[in-house]
């Protein structure tokens, strides 16, 4: 079984989020990218499939700027067998809507074949969180969403839910897509060795164009602003404080 797994450039999550003088979105100048958490917990679960036998092979795919060829050497040094990057854009402050996301993933389900697609539930710099159940509605196929736990039982995939009341556990048919969580497992950092070994690897380079795919912006940007900063607390003496301020002043009662 072939397993695909999208993986998304991003601002490190470490780094302090810059918005621009003008207000036009965030400045993206000299700071440092990395691929996004979520997806890199779909590569490691990607890769543990394989070395429990229950997957051949492991397909990464990039959306984007060409500079997202690092994100997809990373996937390859931690375990992934090949790539495939689909340039859909020049400039780096340009992201690609989901829905253009999903089209070309179909494309390359098509193409591919994989039995299933791993993807992180979310991408940490839009927050969207809806690539993965757009792409399991164009597909056709069964989804799962927020994975916290999976296994591969036949032709069905064994996935715990994180939701709001607490675990869920159910049973889908493969082919799935399945959208992973934080606590489905740790990432493995990559060796020298098999850094090294990614430079080898197949990294193949498409456009949108090639698999027929309209990328153009469906919403603009009007205004970025940064959140207002946290102001500071206050220490009450009693209960009765606390709910007097609750209700007189904060107005949440």
């Amino acid at each position: 079984m072939k397993v695909l797994v999208p993986v998304k450039r991003v601002i490190d999550y470490n780094v302090k989020v810059r918005v621009k003088a003008d207000g036009s979105g965030v400045d993206l100048a000299n700071v440092k990218m990395s691929m996004n958490p979520f997806d890199e917990i779909a590569v490691e679960q990607a890769i543990r499939l394989k070395e429990a036998g229950t997957v051949e092979e492991i397909i990464v795919v990039s959306i984007g700027v060409k500079q997202a060829q690092e994100t997809l050497r990373t996937a390859l040094a931690m375990g992934a067998d090949r790539a495939i990057l689909i340039v859909a854009a020049e400039d780096v402050h340009n992201d690609i809507e989901p829905l253009a996301v999903a089209k070309l993933l179909k494309a390359v389900v098509e193409a591919e074949a994989p039995g299933l697609v791993l993807c992180g539930k979310q991408a940490i710099d839009n927050d969207m969180n809806a690539t993965g159940q757009m792409l399991a509605a164009l597909l056709g196929w069964s989804q799962a969403t927020f994975a916290s736990e999976l296994a591969i039982e036949g032709d069905k995939a064994v996935v715990t839910r994180e939701v709001d009341g607490g675990l869920q556990t159910i049973n889908v048919a493969m082919p799935t897509v399945v959208t992973v969580d934080l606590r489905l497992n740790e990432p493995r950092y990559a060796s020298l060795p098999n850094i090294m070994k990614a430079k080898k690897k197949p990294l193949e380079e498409k456009t949108a164009a090639d698999y027929g795919v309209d990328v153009t912006p469906r919403l603009t940007v009007v205004k970025t602003v940064e959140p207002a900063g946290r102001k500071a607390g206050i220490k009450v003496a009693s209960v009765d404080e606390l709910i007097a301020k609750l209700k007189d002043e904060a107005g949440v009662l």
